[in-house]
């Protein structure tokens, strides 16, 4: 037997909770921005992911607030065209979860919990220290989604990447040592489990089940 749910007949929250419980697990943008005003925000999101390889580039899906008012966030990449991903790891992952509450506009996340900024080679948003991993990024568009308004997926195209030495060997990142954590449902977390190799098949005619 299986459960049969009509997307039409249940609520947004019940929407939200079949979304984030099922795809699992999430990746976290921790995403550094300047606003027009110079105040440096962070906040993370994890409806991110990779969205293609040549040119290079991610995307981050960040919700609207009531009344379709874009967040922080957004609202400063649309500005400014460009922002930092700083990747999560079990090293970050609590002050980056500080960093979630609703801070007001004008108040910094950054300097309220005295997050140390690094510069960045390319963007002017800065880098922070916490993280080990970082990825700046240039407005490539902004895709608005719903009717109203609902979600901003902003696209970026990566120009500049920082990895730290620990992390990178022959040419491809440790994912043990990166020691990276993802989103789950609700308040909890997850760390990377077993690893396991399934090599990709190359398919022969010869390959098919008779």
């Amino acid at each position: 037997m299986a459960m049969e749910i009509s997307i039409h007949e249940i609520d947004r929250q019940d929407k939200y909770k079949l979304l984030i419980g099922c795809i699992i697990p999430r990746p976290i943008a921790w995403v550094t921005t300047v606003g027009s005003d110079g105040v440096v925000n962070a906040a993370p999101f994890s409806y991110f992911n990779v969205a293609s390889i040549e040119p290079m580039m991610v995307s981050i899906a960040v919700m609207r607030k009531p009344g379709s008012q874009m967040k922080d966030t957004a609202r400063n990449i649309q500005q400014t065209k460009e922002f930092v991903v700083n990747m999560v790891d079990v090293h970050n992952v609590d002050v980056m979860n500080q960093t979630s509450a609703d801070y007001p506009s004008a108040v910094s996340e950054v300097e309220s919990l005295g997050l140390e900024q690094v510069p960045a080679a390319l963007v002017k948003a800065p880098r922070l220290a916490a993280s080990r991993i970082h990825f700046e990024c240039k407005l490539h568009q902004i895709v608005e989604l719903g009717s109203p308004v609902t979600s901003d997926l902003i696209l970026g195209e990566v120009v500049h990447v920082h990895v730290a030495d620990e992390l990178y060997h022959a040419g491809r990142i440790d994912p043990k040592a990166f020691a990276p954590v993802s989103r789950l449902a609700g308040h909890t977390y997850a760390e990377l489990g077993e690893l396991f190799d399934r090599p990709r098949p190359v398919y022969s005619p010869e390959s098919e089940q008779k």
